[in-house]
């Protein structure tokens, strides 16, 4: 099997991130972002899609976590499309239902070369510690467009904001790791009838 792992690095004004990963990994995670709750999600998409991910940042934390978290995103997007690839034999397609204590969450991934988002979570909470719930369209928003991926999610019920958003990470990661897998009935082939993604 081809080697699908990526480096990616993101300079800008507010934020300077860097981003390695590797889809066929163990699920280890190593995160430096300064924003601690982000990094307790993140590990959730590496531990639960068996993705070796490490991912640093120093962004403008002093203002607010926004351009972090959006910027991360985007990275991350932009690193599982070039460890992807050309799409031949992947399954493309993952979902998964994660409950967690009186939450459960679904995540829904096609890795059909369209961006597009879909979310619903009816958070209970604005913040979480002093993680603002806001920024987690921002952080799939970002994901989605640079991926290129049609995501839907849907937080179910919760009545606890961690949990709510914990068992949406932990669903994210089982969906990416099913949509990633090399389909041995499909090897060699576009899952696509027109051809392309």
């Amino acid at each position: 099997m081809a080697n699908r792992s990526a480096q990616v690095t993101r300079n800008t004004l507010e934020t300077r991130i860097a981003v390695s990963l590797d889809l066929d990994g163990s699920g280890k995670g190593v995160f430096n972002t300064g924003v601690p709750f982000l990094e307790h999600m993140m590990d959730q998409i590496a531990r639960h899609g068996m993705i070796d991910l490490d991912i640093t940042c120093e962004g403008d934390i002093h203002i607010d976590d926004h351009h972090t978290v959006e910027d991360i995103g985007i990275t991350l997007g932009q690193a599982v499309a070039k460890a992807v690839g050309d799409k031949k034999g992947l399954r493309r397609y993952g979902h998964a239902y994660v409950p967690l204590d009186e939450a459960l969450s679904r995540v829904v991934i096609d890795f059909s070369g369209r961006p597009g988002l879909m979310m619903d979570i009816p958070f209970t909470q604005k913040r979480i510690g002093k993680f603002d719930t806001e920024l987690f369209s921002e952080f799939f928003h970002g994901f989605v467009n640079h991926a290129q991926v049609t995501l839907h999610i849907d937080n179910l019920r919760g009545a606890n904001a961690h949990h709510q958003i914990e068992t949406v990470f932990k669903a994210f990661g089982r969906a990416l790791r099913m949509a990633l897998e090399m389909d041995p009935r499909m090897a060699g082939v576009m899952p696509s009838t027109k051809g392309s993604l």
